[in-house]
């Protein structure tokens, strides 16, 4: 693709080029030799255009190469390449005649007439696509790819015995194939000659005697074409030869189905499914046709179920149906426990299943199962290494278990897995607590980057900026920038209290008491618990001491007092009717 800037540059000189005479296609009495000067600033003119082109400098490119033509008008290279100018600048008309002009004035050039074909492809014209690519063709006796493109140009017009004439060039070119003749077989069906499409598919089964796959095509064939009973001798035929014939068994069980023999139909399945010779993508596919004509005859879960058991006891190392069978007893909202019994029959086929252990992750993340949790995610990470949702997993597990320590480490080991492609929610929430983590250990310097860290990831994360913001305040530290994060968290949440509070006390260490009463109030309005955060009763008690509102400042500090409040300097506040720093 060209560059945008280069595009605009060309721009600008199309229209006056554009407006030119049209050149006329070259005919032998036109032709005229250059003279020798002109010969050689014509070559000096197209090598400089190929040279500038190469550069990037698509502009120049097209000037040189329009110069060209006003050189030598009837030279078919500056037409080629000033045709891919036009198209990037939409004017597909111009395109097209430069084209074809490039392939008139050089008609043993194949580059030229195959762009022409590909350009008539483009605009729908097959017609003339067929036309070129007929005349391509016949150039070279070699080119499968062109009869290959015919192939499917003559299919687009339903023109079906150039079809099989294209198919007997391929073959001639490339040899025969399973696909060629069978294509030559559907090609004979759509002109509804049912006797050459057997006929073709008669002689491909012939080619190999020994492998019965082909005879259970042919059976196939006679199935879709009425001849039910003569399918079916083939396929009991094949059946009785090879007992574990996949292929013949899937056939014949269609057979049953459509002569509504249920109960066959059923036994000839169970074969299929528990036979370990069965490739798991045909179990798949065969499963879920009977869940699904199961669900549409009311959605009795018990025999689905029964056949499942049975299946996975006869191939106790398929991980992929133990994980189709959980997930049909998710679909049919079965208890959580027995869930969770069938995704750990998955992870002990296949530990590395991380789908599955998510899924058990999250199942007892609801039952707050944290030694669980803490079990799976440890066992994950050495299947897992490059998943970070487990190292996250852990670490907010080892979090609700108060383990810092080793929540730290969890939250390390996820932010240092993170690249690019990252999940930025729990990387930046891996950041954001281990910000809260390392401010526990007094690590604040440390706390602060691990904050900045998450904000990177996500500017927006609304936790870490009240948090972020209210350490700052705590160590009367950067009040300007805490003010404006804080405030961010309370135009996302304006009516969150741990929110308004953090705003308030912001406000508040930057002496603004007016306003912070403003907040302070606000988040003791729509603190709804029934009992009221100590630390915030306690903020209201000293802004309102600071706005000369003493007997409120004292009643917020004995409710909160009462609350549980243990900062010694309460009680001297009280008594001293006076706010005190801490």
């Amino acid at each position: 693709m060209l560059a945008v800037l280069a595009v605009i540059l060309i721009a600008t000189v199309i229209p006056s080029f554009a407006r030119k005479k049209t050149t006329p296609v070259r005919r032998a009495e036109d032709s005229c030799v250059l003279s020798a000067n002109d010969r050689r600033r014509y070559e000096y003119f197209y090598l400089e255009a190929l040279r500038q082109q190469n550069g990037g400098h698509y502009a120049a490119a097209f000037d040189l190469l329009s110069h060209c033509l006003s050189i030598d008008p009837h030279a078919p290279e500056p037409y080629f390449l000033l045709s891919s100018y036009l198209m990037e600048l939409h004017q597909d008309s111009l395109a097209r005649h430069y084209l074809e002009q490039a392939a008139a004035l050089n008609p043993d050039n194949s580059s030229y007439l195959e762009r022409l074909a590909q350009y008539f492809i483009s605009a729908k014209d097959f017609d003339r696509a067929i036309s070129a690519y007929e005349q391509l063709a016949a150039r070279d006796l070699s080119r499968s790819d062109v009869w290959n493109i015919l192939l499917s140009l003559y299919q687009q017009q339903k023109r079906y015995d150039k079809m099989i004439g294209a198919i007997g060039n391929i073959e001639r070119i490339d040899g025969s194939s399973e696909d060629l003749v069978l294509s030559k077989m559907r090609v004979y069906e759509m002109m509804d000659n049912k006797k050459a499409a057997y006929v073709t598919l008669k002689a491909l089964a012939d080619e190999h005697p020994y492998d019965l796959n082909y005879q259970v095509m042919i059976g196939n064939w006679l199935m879709q074409n009425g001849k039910k009973k003569d399918a079916f001798r083939i396929f009991t035929h094949v059946s009785r030869q090879e007992p574990d014939n996949t292929y013949a068994q899937s056939s014949l069980y269609d057979y049953y189905r459509a002569e509504g023999q249920d109960s066959l139909a059923h036994l000839v399945l169970e074969d299929i499914l528990i036979s370990p010779k069965t490739d798991t993508d045909t179990k798949v596919s065969m499963i879920k046709q009977v869940i699904q004509e199961n669900e549409q005859r009311g959605g009795d879960s018990i025999p689905v179920l029964r056949l499942f058991g049975q299946i996975m006891d006869a191939n106790p190392q398929d991980s992929v149906i133990a994980e189709l069978n959980a997930a049909y007893m998710s679909l049919k909202k079965m208890p959580e426990d027995t869930v969770n019994q069938a995704l750990m029959r998955v992870l002990r086929i296949s530990p590395d299943n991380a789908g599955a252990r998510l899924q058990i992750i999250q199942s007892k993340w609801k039952r707050q199962q944290w030694d669980d949790i803490i079990s799976l995610c440890r066992q994950a990470v050495a299947y897992n290494p490059e998943e970070l949702r487990f190292y996250y997993f852990l670490g907010l597990a080892y979090f609700q278990k108060d383990d810092n320590e080793r929540s730290l480490d969890a939250f390390s080991r996820c932010v240092g897995q993170a690249n690019e492609q990252s999940n930025a929610e729990i990387v930046s929430d891996a950041y954001s607590l281990m910000g809260e983590l390392l401010h526990r250990k007094g690590l604040k310097d440390e706390a602060y980057a691990a904050y900045d860290s998450c904000l990177q990831w996500k500017q927006d994360h609304i936790a870490c900026l009240n948090n972020y913001a209210y350490f700052l305040s705590e160590d009367n530290r950067d009040l300007e920038k805490a003010e404006q994060m804080s405030y961010r968290t309370v135009k996302a949440e304006p009516k969150n209290p741990t929110y308004l509070d953090t705003y308030a006390w912001i406000l508040f260490m930057q002496k603004r008491y007016a306003e912070a009463q403003i907040y302070i109030d606000q988040a003791l309005m729509n603190d709804t618990d029934s009992v009221q955060s100590p630390v915030v009763v306690e903020h209201a008690g000293d802004i309102h001491a600071m706005n000369r509102q003493m007997d409120k400042a004292v009643a917020y500090w004995q409710q909160a007092l009462k609350s549980g409040n243990d900062n010694p300097l309460l009680p001297k506040k009280i008594k001293l009717k006076k706010y005190i720093a801490r």
